[in-house]
């Protein structure tokens, strides 16, 4: 199958899931605070973004505490450096996918790993969500290949396809073997401002899979099926994060207004 995530794109409600994404993206970067303090509130989503990120992680610290400078769990510090670094990691994202993931797990792990960035060569207990077993290293090592093809490849899918799909692939083969999920969720944001679906990183996509609660989760037991329904359905989820995102960032703006 020459684009995989073409088909992705025709499931059942997906076409309609992403249209709503998009029309909700839409509609926060029409909001008038926008036009003078853009870059407060991408740097407003941004923390907030990582304390949500380490949360799905079980790491969950007060937001107040993340703006005085007092959370100090490694999770947190890892999602905040790894969040941090999204901009510089554009231009290298599209043609050496696999250096930006090391790259971000370097940060996400540092304190957590003995090896941070170096894709893990042996089986892996981590499973902060309860997923099962990690695939083997081996078909961990084709399954990134096959991944990384998909980035470089080019193809039409829209970007919140591509988006879901690596998400998932990250949080589910867990290719480090420690702090897989920081990675994934920043790869998702990255990849949603580098493929033209949020350019300015406003929306607080991390936000929203919080929000939508356990069927974070269970969207991605859903995933581990492989059915034509069950990635359905985790595509449909993550568009659903991306509304509640959006949702999350025109409250920045309101608050900002005010």
């Amino acid at each position: 199958m020459s684009d995989p995530l073409a088909v992705i794109a025709e499931l059942p409600g997906v076409p309609q899931a992403v249209q709503e994404a998009r029309e909700a993206v839409d509609r926060l970067y029409g909001h008038r605070v926008l036009r003078r303090r853009s870059p407060e509130v991408s740097a407003e989503s941004a923390l907030r973004g990582a304390r949500a990120s380490a949360a799905l992680e079980g790491a969950d610290v007060p937001l107040e505490s993340l703006r005085a400078g007092e959370a100090t769990d490694a999770t947190v510090q890892g999602a905040l450096r790894a969040s941090a670094e999204l901009g510089r990691l554009g231009k290298t994202w599209r043609t050496a996918p696999r250096q930006v993931l090391a790259r971000l797990h370097t940060l996400a792990a540092a304190g957590l790993s003995e090896e941070p960035g170096r894709p893990r060569t042996e089986p892996t207990s981590v499973d902060p969500l309860g997923l099962g077993p990690a695939p083997g290293p081996q078909e961990t090592g084709v399954r990134m290949a096959a991944l990384a093809d998909l980035v470089t490849g080019g193809g039409g899918a829209p970007a919140l396809v591509l988006a879901a799909i690596v998400h998932a692939e990250l949080v589910v083969l867990r290719p480090f073997g420690v702090a897989d999920g920081i990675v994934a969720r920043a790869a998702e944001r990255l990849i949603l401002v580098e493929h033209g679906l949020d350019p300015k990183s406003l929306t607080v996509v991390e936000v929203g899979h919080v929000d939508l609660g356990d069927a974070y989760t269970e969207a991605l037991r859903g995933y581990l099926t492989g059915t034509a329904e069950g990635v359905g359905a985790w595509v449909r989820h993550c568009a659903s994060a991306v509304v509640l995102g959006a949702r999350e960032t025109t409250a920045i703006c309101e608050a900002l207004s005010r």
